[in-house]
């Protein structure tokens, strides 16, 4: 009988991931580990990102594991956050993971960008996607001002505002994250996946 491969498997790649010190950074980064893949996580919060790194290793001693704490608004963090994975990976760096949020209009600019940027590097071979997610359950909104009640609250409402009647797990985001990473993916670029429990289907609530 012949045996099939894991559809998605990151063993050998290197990928960069930056808010990996919670949320779906965090989980995705968990997630890539797990499937093979060897990783720089960046955060600005040293402690819990070497936190991360303590987890990381003990999934796999495949390949390696770095981090770097930064700052990604900060020029001078991100030159130095390029400065070290040049210095880790080579010239070689599969996937780039930059999970910065972003909100309202500037979600559209996102999802432009990203059809923008695949159209300029097909030529070169990469692949440019994004996912779109909807109301996922971290310590996003909490950080933000959102107290205990508040925040239960909101995620009862969401159940209304999803088709599927519920938020989504960072690791619902994380999967199809994998996915777009992985070479199960080869033939998908300028994409925005929705991984929203079908939010988008619906109309406002």
């Amino acid at each position: 009988m012949t045996s099939i491969p894991p559809v998605i498997n990151l063993t050998g790649k290197f990928a960069l991931i930056t808010g990996a010190s919670s949320g779906i950074g965090r989980v995705t980064a968990l997630l890539f580990r797990e499937l093979g893949a060897s990783v720089v996580v960046v955060a600005r919060n040293e402690a819990r990102l070497n936190d991360l790194v303590t987890e990381l290793n003990k999934i796999s001693k495949e390949g390696t594991v770095h981090a770097v704490p930064a700052d990604v608004t900060k020029e001078s963090d991100v030159t130095n956050l390029f400065k070290v994975v040049r210095e880790k990976f080579g010239e070689k760096l599969d996937i780039l993971f930059p999970n910065v949020l972003a909100y309202n209009v500037s979600k559209a600019g996102v999802d432009h960008l990203t059809r923008c940027v695949a159209l300029e590097l097909a030529a070169k071979g990469v692949r440019v996607n994004c996912v779109n997610p909807g109301v996922t359950v971290t310590e996003l909104h909490k950080r933000s001002g959102m107290d205990k009640d508040r925040y239960a609250a909101f995620l009862e409402h969401s159940k209304t505002t999803h088709a599927l009647g519920r938020p989504g797990e960072a690791v619902e985001v994380a999967r199809a994250i994998a996915f777009l990473a992985s070479d199960a993916a080869s033939f998908i670029t300028g994409a925005t996946l929705p991984v929203d429990g079908g939010r988008h289907a619906m109309c406002p609530r």
